[in-house]
């Protein structure tokens, strides 16, 4: 088996009701500060609303994946997850690159081919 070299990270809970956007934003710093590329998938109604920009309320949600993609962690949005509540490509953050179902499942061959990590959260 291949070293683990990147870091595939789900995200599709809910937003501001659920730990999962902190704990997903946790572990992309981690992995990142350990090396790994790190590559965040915003997924689901629930979970592309941490694509939107401009977001209200605490934790400030738009500042940490900030601190992210400064990293240069990359957050993917899923186009069905955001067409599902009309969220549109122009209300992304501008970082964030909205991307098909189908790239989604071509991300997660790459990885396990690669004998990379996948986490959901």
């Amino acid at each position: 088996m291949p070293d683990v070299t990147k870091v595939l990270l789900l995200l599709k809970s809910m937003v501001y009701e659920s730990t999962s956007p902190q704990e997903t934003l946790r572990f992309a710093r981690y992995y990142r500060k350990k090396g790994l590329d790190v590559v965040v998938v915003l997924f689901g109604p629930m979970g592309v609303i941490m694509a939107k920009s401009g977001k209200k309320g605490l934790p400030e949600y738009d500042s940490k994946i900030k601190e992210c993609l400064d990293m240069g962690i990359k957050f993917r949005c899923c186009e069905l997850g955001a067409s599902v509540i009309g969220l549109e490509k122009a209300e992304l953050m501008p970082e964030i690159e909205m991307i098909s179902s189908y790239e989604i499942a071509d991300l997660f061959l790459e990885f396990c081919e690669q004998g990379q990590l996948i986490i959901t959260l």
